[in-house]
Order: C-alpha cells, then sequence, then structure tokens
C-alpha cells in the first residue's frame, strides 16, 4: 500500500512532498479542501466533490489555479501510480505563499495538493456494534461569514472537538449550537430517527453539507424512506429511535451512545441497517460496479 502526493501538478513520495512555510494554508489555514474516496479503485463522485470545492474557492476568494478537469487528471494520476487497492484522496488548494500578514491581496499564486493514500475505514465491528458520540458546544469558524458552508482548511474547532471526544471515549463529537441545535459531527453529517422518519440539518442551519449526505438522501427518495431537513435540537437526539454519521469514508456509522445515554437500545437499530445497504448498493450502481 502506497502513499503519494502531487504538489501542483508534480509527483513526490510523501517524504519529498513540501510546501512553503509562507504558503498561507500553513500560517492561517487559508484553503479549501475535499475529502474522496474510491470504490473499485475509482473515485466516488469525483465530480461533485470538484465542483464543491469550485464553490467553497469561490465563497472565500480563492481562484483556482487549474480548471476542474485537470485536478480530476491529477487525482487519477496518482491513484494509478499508487496503485492501491482502495484510496483516500484529500484534494488541498491554497491562497499560496506571501508576506506575512492577514491581507490577502499580495499572496502568489494558489498552491494546489493532492494527498492519495490507502483507504482506511471504521473496522468491521464499528458498523456491527456502533460507536459513542459525545456533544460539543461551539460554532463553526466560518459560521456567519460569507464562507458559510465553504470546506475550509481551518478545523481548529473540529480538532478541539475531537479532542474532547478521544478523552470521554467516543468516535466522533456533535456540533451544538448556541441555539441548542446539533449542526454535525466534527467530519461528519448527522441523521436522527424522529417521529416516523429521518431528520437531518438543513444547509441553513451551517452544516457542511456532505457528498455522501446528498446521496443518502437521493436514497431515502428512491425507496420512500421518509426524510426531512429540519433543525434538530439536543433534546430531540435524546429521544431519537436510531441516529447515524456519515461521511465519505466511513458511509454510515450507527451511533449507539450520545453522552452518557443509549440510543434506542444501545444497538444499531434496523433502520440505519437497511439505510447501509441502500447506501453501499446505490454507490455500486454509480460506480457501475
Amino acid at each position: 500500500m502506497t502513499t503519494l502526493v502531487l504538489v501542483d501538478g508534480t509527483l513526490f513520495g510523501p517524504e519529498d512532498a513540501k510546501v512553503s512555510v509562507f504558503d498561507r494554508g500553513f500560517l492561517f489555514g487559508d484553503s479549501v479542501f475535499e475529502t474522496v474516496r474510491t470504490y473499485g479503485g475509482r473515485p466516488f463522485r469525483l465530480t461533485e466533490h470538484l465542483e464543491r470545492l469550485q464553490r467553497s474557492a469561490g465563497r472565500v476568494f480563492i481562484e483556482l489555479p487549474v480548471d476542474l478537469q485537470t485536478l480530476a487528471t491529477e487525482v487519477q494520476a496518482g491513484l494509478s501510480a499508487a496503485k492501491n487497492d482502495e484510496s483516500y484522496i484529500r484534494i488541498v488548494v491554497t491562497r499560496g505563499s506571501g508576506p506575512l500578514g492577514l491581507d490577502s491581496e499580495f499572496s502568489a499564486a494558489p498552491t494546489r495538493v493532492v494527498i492519495v493514500a490507502p483507504l482506511s475505514p471504521p473496522p468491521p465491528e464499528a458498523y456491527a456494534e456502533g460507536i459513542h458520540v459525545v456533544t460539543h458546544r461551539t460554532q463553526r469558524n466560518a459560521e456567519g461569514t460569507e464562507a458559510a458552508g465553504a470546506k475550509v482548511g481551518n478545523y481548529l474547532v473540529a480538532v478541539l472537538a475531537m479532542r474532547d471526544a478521544r478523552a470521554q471515549g467516543a468516535s466522533e463529537a456533535l456540533i451544538v449550537d448556541a441555539s441548542g441545535n446539533v449542526t454535525e459531527g466534527a467530519s461528519s453529517n448527522v441523521f436522527a430517527f424522529l417521529d416516523g422518519g429521518w431528520v437531518t440539518p438543513p444547509e441553513d442551519a451551517g452544516i457542511l453539507p456532505g457528498i455522501t449526505r446528498r446521496t443518502i438522501l437521493d436514497v431515502c427518495t428512491e425507496a420512500s424512506v421518509p426524510v426531512r431537513l429540519s433543525p434538530l435540537q439536543l433534546s430531540e437526539l435524546a429521544r431519537a429511535e436510531e441516529v447515524f454519521v456519515c461521511s465519505s469514508i466511513r458511509e454510515i456509522l450507527p451511533v449507539v451512545r450520545v453522552d452518557h445515554s443509549d440510543v434506542g437500545g444501545g444497538t444499531p437499530g434496523p433502520r440505519t441497517q437497511r439505510l447501509l445497504q441502500l447506501f453501499r448498493k446505490k454507490a455500486m450502481e454509480i460506480m457501475g460496479l
């Protein structure tokens, strides 16, 4: 299994891949990114990921240094060179290097980085037994700004939330905003089964709308599974029959404990298990597998 990195289109081993210490992505988290996984060795919904990268860049006024087709070609070049059975792909675009200081006017051309690494999904027991999550009161850095909804590189809020989760023996932290709404996970979207249907926070709640989340919504529509986009109060989460988090790498991961309370019977629920099956079937259909 191999990890490789493309920096501005040039392929490196991980020990040789370098960017300047004056890069604004390093100095300020002034960057946008996407995380993609493969099925059958091919990137899942790469076009959608790249389009979202472009939207994120637009929201923070970073001009992509190359077109989306070039980025797609570089992703494929990394995959072909790495030759992993399945891969994790991270695509990063920073504002580039420039003088020290917050003013972005004098930054040079944006830097682009594509990392291809072996895919390391959660272990099978995480799906069979479920995971423990904790709630973490904070707000995303971009909340209430022009960058709301952009997938930006400054993930300090999520890092601290995950530190809190790990200290409590949990696998994920659910972000709770000032209004007491559960918005999303530190690196995932969240769904809860309430009053006969799935509930997931809407995009205007300040979430990062995931590609996996979008696919799940499509699956629910196709399978006539009830789902609604609605704010999710912490008090509502406490009475949910089932809960799961979702992301590109984890797909659909059942939650069996929130803070100190079990969800449902403390085991993965049948609706979550069925939705995972439907999602994986959909993913295989999309990839032609």
